[in-house]
This record gives structure tokens, sequence and C-alpha cells, in this order.
């Protein structure tokens, strides 16, 4: 069942211009230097045929919970699903959001379509910037939620921030937490350590543990986690008013 993103209704950017992308279950909203409907929905595409293609031979990559290993002649973004999902310890289509949402953004930069791209996609983020940026934190019914934002400096970009959240969407999560963010520079692995940090979060005392957990895979710079009026934080994670 499709739910409306209402998150969407506050991005806004200096200098940036936004438009969505909608393929099938795919639904991304894009803020660039310029409009790119074709290019983007071009790219949406062609990953999601390599990885459609790859999942009919080999299901187990498609319905696993635990890590799964790639073949040799994998797609390159089946390979960084795989990897993702090992570091976290989850299944690779928990990565999904956050890679399709990189490999998108990354081949818009690297065709030079935009020299600035924020890519969402189901509260996954890639994002390269020229300014600072804020990102708003959404933590459904939490009292926190859309109180705070998290900084971005352009030095730090580009950067994968992902959500993952057991009382907001439909994407499947084994804990209670309002949101669960993690910060890395691979955009994929920020979101399965989301995942893997959000079913840690069951209760209010898991909160520490959870973000503890992210704190201990390579290449994650920032993690926090919320539920109710509980948060926990760790790492090069800014918060300022939204």
């Amino acid at each position: 069942m499709y739910e409306p993103r209402k998150y969407r209704d506050l991005f806004k950017g200096e200098n940036l211009v936004f438009f969505n992308c909608t393929v099938r279950e795919t639904d991304l909203q894009v803020g660039a230097n310029r409009a790119m409907e074709r290019e983007v929905r071009s790219a949406v595409l062609k990953y999601r045929e390599q990885l459609e293609d790859y999942a009919r031979s080999n299901p187990e990559f498609l319905v696993s919970l635990s890590p799964v290993e790639a073949k040799p002649w994998a797609p390159e973004i089946v390979k960084r699903m795989c990897w993702a999902g090992q570091q976290a310890g989850v299944g690779p289509m928990a990565a999904v959001a956050g890679a399709l949402s990189e490999f998108v953004g990354r081949e818009m930069l690297v065709n030079r379509y935009t020299r600035e791209i924020i890519v969402e996609n189901g509260g996954d983020i890639f994002i390269k910037t020229d300014v600072p940026r804020k990102i708003g934190v959404y933590a459904g019914s939490s009292p926190l939620n859309q109180q705070f934002a998290i900084e971005v400096q352009p030095d730090e970009t580009p950067l994968g921030i992902c959500t993952s959240a057991g009382t907001v969407g439909h994407s499947l999560s084994f804990g209670n937490a309002d949101a669960a963010v993690i910060l890395a520079r691979d955009c994929a692995l920020a979101d399965a350590v989301a995942t893997a940090t959000g079913n840690r979060a069951v209760t209010e005392s898991d909160l520490e543990r959870a973000v503890s957990f992210a704190s201990g895979i390579a290449d994650v710079v920032g993690a926090l986690a919320i539920m109710g009026d509980r948060m926990a934080a760790w790492g090069d994670i800014r918060l300022v008013d939204l």
C-alpha cells in the first residue's frame, strides 16, 4: 500500500530544483542544479533492470534476511548491496533503497548533468553538495520529530544518510525505533546498517546498545536512534535547529 511521503513537503534547498521520479516501487525525490527527469528515469530503469535480472536467477538475493554472497558475474549494484548486508549482518535487500540512491546520484555526477545532487528514496539519501545543507530528521509520532536537522558540510560529501523505522513506513523492521539514522560514505552501507540498528531498538533501554552496534562498523561515521522522547547519538553528527 502506498503511504504518502508528507515529509517531502519540507524539502527545499538553495540553488536546487526538486522533482520526482517514480518507476513501479521506486519513488525518488531528486534535488539538482537543474531539472533532469529524463536522465534520472533512464538511470533508475537501468539499475532496476540489473537488479530484477539478477534476482530472477538468484531468488535468495530478493528474500534472504541474512547476508548473501554475490555471484562473481553480478552487476556492481548487486555486489555493493551484498557487501553492505555482510557488514551489517542483514539481507542484501536491506540496502536496495540506499544503493539505488547512490548509483543514480553518482551517474548524474559522473556525466556532469549537475554539480550537486540530493537523491531521496524512502528516507534514504545520497548527497553531494557545494554548500552546507540541513537534512531534517523525520521520526513519526515522536515528540522529537522534525525538531532538529543533521548539518552536512561540502567536504563531507558524497555521503549517505539513511533512516530505518519500526513505527513509520512500509519497510521491514524488527524494532520499534521512531528513527534509526546512519551516516556513511557508502549509501548502501548506511541503509543496511540503519536497518540493523533499528532492529536492535526494541525498547528505549536498547537505544545506546543499538547505536554502539553501528559505531563498530567500519566506514560508518555517525549514528542516531530515536524512540519516543529518548535519543542516543554517536560519531561525526551535528544536530542543529531545523
